[in-house]
């Protein structure tokens, strides 16, 4: 009796909603002639961890108009790295997500407080300690490399178990015929 070694994964249909970027940048000047320093979310990131928080995913800085959830929000060597989900069962949250496939929206911004700061000596100001209360997906962000990087989708393009078993038994006829 012949084995095949075949590996068969099954996903839920659609997309995941899921994307990745950099909500802010550290060491570059914004449009809002503001420098966000390394280690200015430290503190905030570590209350939200305690409080068992996260910062809102909005849309375009609207309170009311809540998206998604951050899954992952943490400093890099670049800047502030997120994850996130966007819930595509409603309306706004679909609309984004469709924008952001589409590549036709692909900026974050942070809405925050400042908690510390300092004048350089270029008239721009240095965040040295930032509260963090949301990040939104935003057309033009403040700062220019604030971009999302990565939008995840499914890649096996099937869209329901019934044709994941159609491609299953097709592969292995095919299998079983080249031998």
């Amino acid at each position: 009796m012949e084995h095949l070694g075949l590996s068969v994964r099954f996903e839920p249909p659609g997309d995941s909603g899921a994307f990745s970027g950099h909500a802010a940048i550290f060491d570059t000047p914004n449009r809002h002639g503001e420098i966000v320093a390394r280690g200015a979310f430290r503190k905030s990131l570590a209350e939200h961890k305690a409080a068992g928080t996260r910062p809102l995913m909005l849309w375009a800085h609207d309170l009311s108009d809540v998206i998604g959830v951050w899954t992952d929000i943490r400093e890099d060597p670049t800047g502030l790295a997120v994850s996130g989900r966007l819930i595509t069962e409603t309306r706004r949250g679909a609309e984004a997500h469709a924008l952001l496939k589409g590549g036709a929206l692909d900026g974050l911004s942070i809405g925050f407080s400042v908690r510390g700061d300092k004048l350089g000596l270029n008239g721009l100001r240095t965040l040295t300690e930032i509260e963090l209360v949301e990040i939104s997906l935003v057309g033009l962000p403040s700062a220019r490399g604030a971009r999302i990087t990565e939008v995840r989708a499914r890649s096996d393009g099937l869209s329901t178990f019934a044709e994941a078993c159609r491609q299953a038994r097709c592969t292995l006829f095919a299998m079983k015929d080249s031998r």
